[in-house]
């Protein structure tokens, strides 16, 4: 397995609660913080601290947790956003701007030299308080590549602690985040950040290939929520560096548990075939799967269920066979004869084939009848 020097600033406090229709108290934000940190996660997005007064009031709090992440703000190249971190005291601010031509144009009518300048002033300013920086480029996939570096170059001599690549809408796929990471690592003189967008559906590819292509703090959201179609998923990401990279330091058991707190507090829910910690990431009931399922596990799943708090589930239906019915049926404490399953088989086929989910109670009525019937 490839060695990879990663770690996770998890902004589901900042960027997902930015999911149009979501907004979390403060207590929400100290769970989910709370159960971060419990996972391993290095970096912790705490909120924009300049928004308003009670979001300045909830990062105060997150960071007075006393948690072994490091808290992390976001800023805007000006001064009352980044007194805004000083006066919260987090230990990493993420100062951005928008660098794409388009956004310069359209957000700030200046030139590209010139809201570098101001942005760079701020990192002075910033670092002049104490401040580790996250000089961040907002837009940064459209954004020219030779302006990208050198205004890295630039964050980097003015002792930025990081520079960051944000693919804002998520615009760009895996080849091309694994091309930009190459070319930007090639000259920079600090760590790279990505904060990958979900809008064609790339986000957690885009994030993990960015880690293989050098990148060391990966940007990812609980159930992958933010702003339009999200952000980089937390569970897939962890899952494809335990899987593929052996990182073995993050407790992925708790996974489930941190999925169904953000979906409650969201009120975003999870879709049912969602990767990791969807309803039916672990579930099975095409009667091939189920046979070799119950024969090694790992002939269906590629990661067991356990290793992310989740469970296996056996769902009856129109492509069930012998050998999961006999399964399911026993989990139940009951036994058919091969007439009886015939019987059960028979109906259960017929039920789903008409859009009829199998619910327990319904199984044991038919077992019932099939003492009758068979």
């Amino acid at each position: 397995m490839k060695q990879l020097n990663v770690e996770i600033c998890d902004v589901t406090l900042r960027d997902g609660e930015q999911t149009p229709g979501v907004s979390f108290t403060c207590q929400e934000k100290v769970n989910i913080a709370r159960k971060l940190d419990e996972i391993g996660v290095e970096v912790i997005e705490a909120g924009f601290p300049n928004i308003s007064e009670q979001e300045r009031a909830c990062v105060k709090t997150v960071k007075g947790l006393g948690l072994d992440a490091r808290i992390c703000c976001l800023a805007r190249a000006v001064r009352e956003d980044v007194d805004a971190a000083i006066d919260c005291d987090v230990d990493l601010v993420s100062i951005f701007f928008a660098t794409s031509d388009l956004h310069i144009r359209i957000k700030y009518k200046k030139s590209r030299e010139e809201m570098l300048e101001q942005a760079l002033g701020m990192v002075d300013y910033a670092v002049d308080h104490g401040l580790n920086v996250r000089f961040s480029a907002e837009e940064g996939s459209r954004t020219d590549t030779e302006f990208l570096k050198e205004m890295f170059r630039q964050g980097a001599e003015r002792k930025a602690a990081y520079s960051s690549f944000a693919d804002t809408v998520g615009c760009m796929t895996p080849l091309e985040i694994f091309n930009i990471v190459t070319e930007l690592k090639a000259g920079l003189k600090n760590p790279l950040c990505v904060h990958c967008h979900n809008d064609m559906g790339f986000a957690s590819a885009n994030t993990f290939t960015a880690a293989q292509a050098g990148a060391f703090q990966l940007h990812t959201t609980v159930n992958g929520i933010g702003e339009r179609a999200g952000n980089a998923s937390l569970e897939e990401v962890l899952v494809a560096l335990r899987m593929k990279n052996g990182i073995e330091r993050y407790d992925l058991t708790k996974l489930q548990e941190i999925s169904k707190m953000v979906e409650e507090y969201s009120g975003i829910k999870v879709a049912k075939t969602k990767a990791v910690v969807g309803e039916h990431a672990f579930a099975h009931e095409s009667g091939i799967h189920i046979a070799a399922i119950l024969e090694d596990p790992a002939t269906y799943e590629y990661f067991m269920p356990e290793m992310v708090g989740g469970e296996r589930h056996f769902v009856l239906g129109k492509h069930t066979g012998r050998k999961a019915l006999a399964h399911v049926v026993s989990t139940l404490g009951c036994e058919l004869s091969p007439a009886e399953s015939d019987w059960v088989l028979e109906q259960i086929k017929e039920r789903s084939a008409g859009k009829c989910s199998i619910t327990p109670e319904m199984l044991l009525n038919l077992i019932k009848r099939s003492k009758e019937c068979a």
